[in-house]
């Protein structure tokens, strides 16, 4: 993908740019300013990347992780809830540590892209899924 304005495009993906501007908090109009070739300071694009949970790095440059690594589960944090469900369920099985870090990051994932309709897009979940296959 070229150019700031299409990695833009990706990110708001079927949406509307109205209810995109809203969750990053710019108005509509800056962002098909953008749209249309503009590139924003580095304060707007950290509000835009932050705003849609992408990462910096991708949005301004489209090397790197599209997903901030926020996206990624603290697996030390992971094993210390894992060992407080234990104390409160002994002797019942737990799901492997794989199967929990993929379904807790599909979830923050879906979660944080859930549209202000309900809507969950599963193809962009899948899409994620590829990205956290490679990492």
């Amino acid at each position: 993908m070229e150019g700031f304005a299409a990695r833009l495009q990706s990110l708001i993906g079927e949406g509307s740019v109205s209810a995109f501007a809203r969750k990053v908090g710019l108005s509509e109009a800056l962002i098909r300013k953008y749209l249309k070739g503009a590139e924003p300071g580095l304060g707007k694009a950290n509000q835009i990347a932050m705003g849609a949970n992408c990462s910096l790095e991708w949005l301004a440059t489209g090397c790197g992780y599209l997903y901030r690594q926020a996206e990624v589960v603290d697996r030390d944090a992971l094993a210390a809830a894992g060992a407080l469900v234990q104390e409160t369920r002994p002797g019942k099985p737990m799901p492997d540590e794989e199967q929990l870090v993929t379904l807790l990051a599909y979830y923050q994932f879906l979660r944080s892209h859930k549209q202000a309709d309900g809507f969950l897009d599963l193809a962009r979940a899948r899409e994620f899924g590829r990205h956290l296959a490679e990492a």
